[in-house]
C-alpha cells in the first residue's frame, strides 16, 4: 500500500496547489523523512555493526518522529505508512555512508526550511525548529567529522586550494549554489559546479573532504 500523497513525501516540499491541508502536509512531509533517516541508519548499522555517529543518531531520529506523533493527533493527520524498508540501499563503504548522512541532514535543514514558511501553527514551528536546530547543530557536524577525520591528511593542499577557488567564484554560479544549498542535492548538479569552477575532478580522498568542506562552508553562509 502506497501513501496517498507519496509525490508530496518525496519532494519534501509543501505543494501550495494541492487541495491537502497545509497543515497536513507539513507534518506527513517531516514525519515520512523522519522515518527515511531512521531506517537508513538502522541499515547501516546493520551491515556495518553499530558504528558511530549511526547509532546516536539513529536513536535521535525515534526520539524525532516521536516528538511529531502528538500533532498529527491534534490536528487529526493520519500517519504516513513508513515504507522505507525496501526502498534504501545501504552504500558499500563507512565513508560513503557518512558522505550521505552529510547530504541528508543538509536535504533535512533545508526540509525544514520550506515546512516553517509555510505553517501558521505555533506549536508545529516550535517543533520543527527544535528538529532543524538538532539536524543543523548536531547531526550534520557529526557526520561532517566523520566524513574529514577519514580524509585528514590527504591531498589537504589541493582541498584546501580547490575550496578556496570555490568559495571565491561563488558569486558567478549563484544560482546552482542555491539549487545546491537549498536541499536539492545531487552528483550531477555537484559536478556541474566542479565542472563549471573549472576545478580538476580529483578522486577519492581529494574531491570528498573538498566537497564537505565547501558544502558545509556555504551551509553555514546561507544559513546565517
Amino acid at each position: 500500500m502506497a501513501n496517498f500523497d507519496e509525490n508530496i513525501l518525496l519532494s519534501q516540499r509543501v505543494d501550495l496547489s494541492n487541495e491537502q491541508a497545509i497543515e497536513s502536509q507539513v507534518l506527513r512531509i517531516a514525519v515520512y523523512d523522519e522515518f527515511k533517516a531512521y531506517e537508513s541508519y538502522s541499515k547501516i548499522i546493520e551491515k556495518f555493526g553499530a558504528i558511530h555517529p549511526f547509532v546516536n543518531i539513529k536513536e535521535a531520529e525515534a526520539v524525532h518522529y516521536s516528538a511529531l506523533m502528538p500533532l498529527l493527533q491534534k490536528y487529526n493527520v493520519e500517519v504516513p505508512i513508513n515504507d522505507w524498508a525496501d526502498k534504501i540501499e545501504v552504500p558499500n563503504t563507512y565513508i560513503e555512508c557518512c558522505e550521505l548522512g552529510v547530504a541528508s541532514e543538509i536535504n533535512n535543514i533545508a526540509m525544514y526550511d520550506d515546512l516553517i514558511a509555510n505553517t501558521k501553527q505555533p506549536d508545529i514551528k516550535d517543533i520543527l525548529f527544535k528538529l532543524q536546530a538538532a539536524s543543523y547543530n548536531n547531526h550534520l557536524p557529526a557526520f561532517r567529522k566523520c566524513v574529514l577525520n577519514h580524509y585528514n591528511g590527504v591531498n589537504q593542499a589541493t582541498n584546501l586550494n580547490s575550496v578556496e577557488e570555490m568559495m571565491n567564484k561563488a558569486s558567478e554560479y549563484q544560482m546552482l549554489l542555491e539549487d545546491i544549498a537549498s536541499g536539492n542535492m545531487d552528483q550531477n548538479k555537484i559536478s556541474e559546479l566542479f565542472n563549471k569552477l573549472n576545478i580538476s575532478m580529483i578522486s577519492g580522498a581529494g574531491f570528498g573532504a573538498a566537497l564537505v568542506a565547501f558544502l558545509n562552508s556555504y551551509t553555514q553562509t546561507n544559513k546565517e
